[in-house]
């Protein structure tokens, strides 16, 4: 890796280009807030059916690199490339229709529901109530039984994340921990094919965290999926994250295994205070 001198900003070598099958590509992102440039060419990719770890210092631009990604905000420059076509500045919805969702650092349910109902809104494909559905018998009968299938999906979904005792609870009672697991119960049940989680382990009790990390990796080996994680644990990153993108002032600093980056001494200096 190149050094550069005096106050001459650093930037990595990095290695998005061998990453193998990649479902999600980051290519020159840029996002400028007025005359505040958060995000300044980030370039990175996630290959697909992994957990790639993304960190950083407070204002690296992690969650505006996310927000871009997932259509909060519109991208000032730079291209976004989701399973093999451009999604630069789509809305969050089409996103999601497309299997690209994501969770956010504070748990967003529907508090005054409960939790069974909070999972079951989230299928996109319900056929759902309309006046003339509800005196045809034969389209009243499809509702029915549309409801009944993911009624049926939405349980299986609660207790594969060990919170199905609490389906008939207010989801606003929860815990903040068990919102967290609520907030990927529906993320579950879009059908996603990548997930970006945004600090999902933030105010979450050691034992719950366990659960949640081996329903995720449960997740990929079972039905394939992709994961981009923004944790401050570096714990969590470092032992769970086969591989890590770290952001410094907008831009990707370096990429590389656990190994790779705890060595790196830009990468000690910006993030981890230069010593391990």
């Amino acid at each position: 890796m190149s050094e550069s001198s005096g106050t001459e900003r650093q930037t990595a070598t990095v290695d998005s280009d061998s990453i193998e099958d990649p479902l999600l590509e980051v290519d020159g992102l840029r996002k400028q807030f007025g005359g505040v440039v958060a995000v300044d060419g980030a370039t990175f990719a996630v290959g697909e059916g992994s957990l790639t770890g993304l960190i950083g210092p407070n204002g690296a631009g992690k969650s505006t690199t996310f927000n871009c990604i997932t259509g909060i905000h519109e991208p000032t420059g730079g291209r976004v490339t989701f399973d093999g076509q451009e999604i630069t500045g789509l809305p969050p919805y089409t996103l999601a229709n497309r299997g690209l969702v994501r969770t956010f650092q504070i748990a967003r349910e529907l508090s005054d529901m409960t939790v069974l109902e909070n999972v079951m809104l989230a299928p996109d494909d319900q056929v759902g109530e309309s006046a003339i559905r509800s005196v045809l018998p034969g389209l009243r009968d499809d509702v029915i039984a549309d409801e009944e299938a993911v009624r049926d999906r939405a349980w299986e979904t609660l207790d594969f994340f060990e919170i199905d005792h609490l389906a008939h609870e207010n989801a606003g009672n929860l815990s903040g921990g068990q919102r967290k697991l609520l907030e990927m119960a529906r993320v579950l049940m879009t059908d996603p094919e990548m997930v970006l989680l945004d600090e999902p382990l933030a105010g979450v009790n050691p034992t719950l965290e366990e659960k949640l990390l081996e329903r995720i990796h449960e997740l990929r080996r079972e039905q394939g999926l992709t994961f981009l994680l923004v944790e401050h644990d570096m714990d969590v990153i470092m032992n769970n994250c086969e591989h890590i993108i770290v952001m410094h002032q907008g831009s990707v600093l370096a990429e590389g295994d656990a190994e790779a980056i705890t060595s790196d001494e830009r990468v000690l200096e910006a993030y981890l205070g230069g010593e391990v």
